[in-house]
């Protein structure tokens, strides 16, 4: 921490400098001293300017030791195996009937390939089962899944079938 400023100091910066030579030498209170008072009365004089500069140069030195905080971002592959995602259309009780299915295979973010989607109207659950265990059977053979993902129960409604009784009830127009 810097001393503070001697306050004789101070009042000779306003003086001329045979002034305070005369005031503060040796006919006076004798603290001046040649050199270093010329010094102390210039850094008194100019303190403020001096100390806005060096505050900036310090900044300006801060700023390019100091790099940007900036977040670094890379990806690191994931070797994710692929997955059947089993798709179920049907009402939100659990008895309800199964409207249709459908299975897709990821891997990671990518699709790599979709069954086409089944309705399962009129068929009794150990039909549907079987037809699960010949898809596996087929997705085991071409990308080694052993079975799905949980399913992800879809409303009746959005059934991607194209042909879907559902879809005439739904664009019927009102009478």
């Amino acid at each position: 921490m810097p001393q503070p400023p001697n306050p004789i100091c101070l009042q000779c910066i306003d003086y001329s400098r045979m002034e305070a030579k005369r005031v503060h030498g040796p006919h006076g209170d004798g603290c001046w001293k040649d050199n270093a008072c010329d010094r102390k009365r210039n850094h008194y004089r100019h303190r403020k300017e001096s100390n806005a500069k060096r505050r900036g140069e310090y900044a300006d030195q801060k700023a390019k030791i100091t790099p940007d905080k900036t977040t670094e971002t890379f990806s690191i592959p994931v070797l994710a195996p692929p997955v059947a995602l089993l798709y179920l259309y049907k009402e939100k009780p659990k008895d309800a009937h199964l409207h249709a299915l459908a299975i897709s295979v990821w891997q990671g973010s990518e699709k790599l390939a979709a069954v086409e989607a089944v309705h399962c109207m009129g068929m009794t659950n150990t039909q549907v089962n079987r037809y699960l265990k010949e898809v596996l059977k087929v997705l085991g053979e071409r990308y080694g899944i052993t079975e799905f993902e949980p399913p992800i129960r879809m409303e009746p409604t959005e059934c991607e079938i194209a042909e879907c009784p559902l879809k005439d009830k739904l664009h019927v127009p009102a009478t």
